[in-house]
């Protein structure tokens, strides 16, 4: 059953106990929000669902994640620069610790802040070279990556990508074949074989997974040598998550006992902008970064200017917002995943 909230442009702008509760559950998942060595000796600003933050490294390397606002008179913090394990607001001075407490207050030498001049502290950690952050505590855990633990496949990880559209339509997108014939012709598909087979779909405890999915491709990776029938598995592991594992035809790659996986993460910087990283888990030891990268910036900016000219570029929820057919049945099990989870950001309803 569809939820009965009301989207966010019907709801008053003094709702903010409202307000604060829609955004509950994507709140309390994680979210990547920066490559992690985007962050060094200076602090550094990121958005997450619509929220401005400041993320900066301590010398032990732990990184820290603040709204990005000196709760004195309101300065970006991200302006300001990190001293001696404290972060210094550009506009007064005032320093604060890790823990978020201001310890000093250079118009006032003699003066002890008390606990009171603190700013907000959120949950940060580093994984998969990203940095992730949860802004409210909960139980979910980071985001599933299926080929993490396995020693043979090379991981590498590409983006950012900037993407003028809702974290959902991108996920979305990423868990449709039926594209690939025209978006990525002569690379992933071709007009004349885009005939999808039936495939299956079930729920899973963190989203979906969608398996014997089947596509005729020219190209299925950078190593091919030969058009092939690819087998894919997709899995929805968190809201704005997913991962698929591709296997083509034996003996169409140069690479022996070619496998891949590849996990899209999703930072939902605003609800129709959103910044996209690939994290590559390869059998290949021996191609540079760069050709690895190049191969799958070039499939990302194919998908691009189709996503940014969706409309909505929201997501509707309501599965008789747009029309849908048996071959789109991951992506309407996505949606009523969300609406189960009651998800509103970077959706409508």
């Amino acid at each position: 059953m569809l939820s009965s909230r009301l989207p966010l442009s019907v709801i008053p702008a003094t709702a903010g106990i409202q307000r604060s509760r829609i955004f509950m559950i994507e709140r309390q998942h994680w979210h990547p929000v920066a490559s992690a060595d985007a962050i060094g000796a200076q602090p550094l600003a990121v958005r997450l669902l619509g929220e401005d933050l400041v993320l900066w490294r301590d010398t032990a390397g732990s990184v820290h994640a603040w709204p990005d606002r000196c709760p004195h008179r309101g300065a970006r913090l991200s302006l300001g620069r990190v001293q001696q394990d404290r972060l210094e607001c550009p506009y007064h001075g005032w320093q604060f610790e890790g823990s978020g407490r201001c310890v000093r207050v250079p118009a006032l030498p003699a003066f002890t802040p008390p606990a009171s001049h603190c700013v907000t502290t959120h949950e940060a950690q580093e994984a998969g070279g990203l940095v992730w952050v949860r802004l409210e505590n909960g139980t979910t855990e980071l985001p599933a990556f299926a080929g993490e633990g396995d020693a043979r496949l090379r991981k590498l990880n590409c983006g950012p990508y900037t993407v003028e559209t809702s974290a959902p339509r991108i996920v979305e997108n990423f868990l449709d074949m039926a594209h690939f014939g025209f978006v990525h012709e002569g690379w992933l598909g071709e007009r004349s074989a885009t005939a999808i087979d039936d495939y299956r779909v079930e729920e899973t405890p963190a989203g979906l997974r969608a398996t014997q999915c089947k596509a005729w491709q020219p190209q299925s990776n950078l190593h091919s040598t030969a058009p092939a029938q690819v087998e894919y598995t997709y899995e929805v592991t968190a809201p704005y998550t997913a991962v698929l594992t591709k296997i083509p035809e034996s003996g169409t790659v140069a690479v022996p006992d070619w496998r891949e996986s590849i996990a899209l993460f999703l930072c939902p910087a605003d609800a129709e902008r959103s910044i996209a990283w690939f994290r590559l888990a390869v059998a290949d030891f021996g191609s540079p970064d760069e050709k690895l990268r190049a191969f799958q910036d070039t499939i990302f900016r194919q998908d691009q200017p189709v996503l940014e000219s969706q409309r909505p570029k929201r997501l509707p929820l309501d599965l008789r917002a747009e029309l849908h057919t048996a071959a789109d049945r991951a992506s309407s099990a996505y949606r009523r995943h969300l609406s189960r989870l009651g998800i509103t950001f970077g959706v409508s309803r």
